[in-house]
């Protein structure tokens, strides 16, 4: 109880004392050695590390112990039909063997908090595999992330309805990995984290957005007064938020 209290105590300064909260959060990681690269990238930004790959397991316990926050990249149907690799997840599954992979892809990545979608334009838009999901989510305690890989996805109303703590990707970084594009996405992700208090921003681990993210995203959050924060710290940021306009509705009462 006492850690709650803290947290949401620092939740509440936080939230007073930056023009707002980002959450960036590196997709795709697990198959190639240039995503070492993330490595040097600063703490807060958060790792989505893919199941069962060659190098998931050795970058999710390195991240770790640099202070990366972890999460799982769950491969998911996408309408283009695209392959999905080892841990995916497709509407011809079974409730069990669903919930099975779940759990499987869970347990590939160590230290994970939580989840997001890779691909899933497909999957995302039917209700019972998203509510197959967010029961095993909700056993493991996890958060998810909905990547909104398709304007209909099921994934958030899903989330919500099993009571699993729920964060929504607002911005890609790098569909476009030129200078220019790139910074024109930061641009926009920061002016949504001063405009509504916080915002989720989604890249991947290519040269050119390592080398950018390196270079621009620290004089750019300090220009701005945006903080860096981890994926799970805008669910308690959001907590605070909520609980303190409950307390100021309260009082005018």
């Amino acid at each position: 109880m006492r850690r709650l209290l803290l947290g949401f105590v620092l939740a509440l300064v936080s939230l007073h004392c930056s023009a707002g909260q980002l959450a960036i959060i590196i997709d795709d990681i697990g198959y190639r050695h240039t995503d070492e690269d993330t490595l040097s990238l600063p703490a807060g930004i958060t790792l989505s590390v893919l199941p069962h790959t060659p190098l998931g397991r050795k970058l999710a316990e390195q991240a770790h112990a640099k202070g990366h926050e972890i999460m799982v990249h769950l491969p998911m149907q996408a309408l283009n039909g695209k392959a999905l690799g080892p841990g995916g997840l497709n509407n011809q599954m079974d409730e069990a063997h669903f919930k099975q992979a779940v759990a499987d892809a869970i347990k590939s990545v160590p230290y994970a908090k939580g989840s997001n979608n890779h691909m899933g334009s497909l999957l995302t838009q039917l209700d019972q595999p998203m509510q197959w999901l967010m029961e095993v989510l909700r056993g493991e305690n996890f958060y998810f992330v909905d990547s909104v890989t398709t304007r209909f996805s099921k994934a958030s109303s899903e989330a919500n309805s099993f009571n699993v703590p729920l964060l929504k990707r607002q911005v890609f970084l790098d569909n476009r990995v030129d200078q220019r594009a790139l910074s024109k996405q930061l641009a926009t992700a920061l002016a949504l984290a001063k405009q509504q208090g916080q915002a989720v921003l989604i890249a991947h681990p290519y040269p050119e957005t390592i080398e950018f993210l390196k270079h621009s995203l620290k004089p750019e959050l300090q220009r701005q007064g945006v903080e860096l924060v981890k994926a799970s710290e805008l669910l308690t940021l959001q907590f605070a938020k909520e609980r303190s306009n409950s307390l100021s509705d309260k009082e005018q009462l």
